[in-house]
């Protein structure tokens, strides 16, 4: 389930975010919100590339906390570039989600992560 939810968050969902809330230029403003699946380009400086127990919410440069206060700052400025920055606030809330599903399944899996302390009160709350 957690697989489903993760991919259809990340490629279902920023589509019917278009079509819900662009009617006119959905199609466009979709591609455009999926075209911000490339952020995940910094899992490729990641050793190993792809771990199924990292949480890559604050582990990879993209992902990190930092970038994330800048996709907020690229909400407010005009377009495309507030289209750009709610994409990639989708695909952090998704992959914290993910997150927040490795948390519960295996907390120790995530012993070493930046995002735990994150994970932790917001888990306790949820589950």
């Amino acid at each position: 389930m957690q697989t489903f939810i993760h991919y259809f968050l990340h490629f279902g969902f920023p589509v019917i975010i278009a079509y819900l809330f662009f009617k006119n230029n959905w199609k466009k403003i979709a591609l455009l919100l999926l075209a911000t699946m490339l952020v995940d380009v910094d899992h490729l400086l990641a050793s190993p590339i792809f771990d199924p127990n990292r949480c890559s919410f604050g582990f990879h440069i993209f992902h990190s906390y930092y970038a994330i206060g800048l996709y907020v700052i690229l909400l407010f400025l005009k377009r495309p570039y507030n289209i750009i920055g709610l994409g990639l606030l989708l695909h952090m809330l998704t992959d914290f989600i993910d997150c927040l599903f490795m948390y519960n399944a295996c907390s120790s899996c995530l012993e070493n992560s930046p995002a735990k302390n994150l994970l932790e009160p917001i888990s306790k709350l949820l589950f």
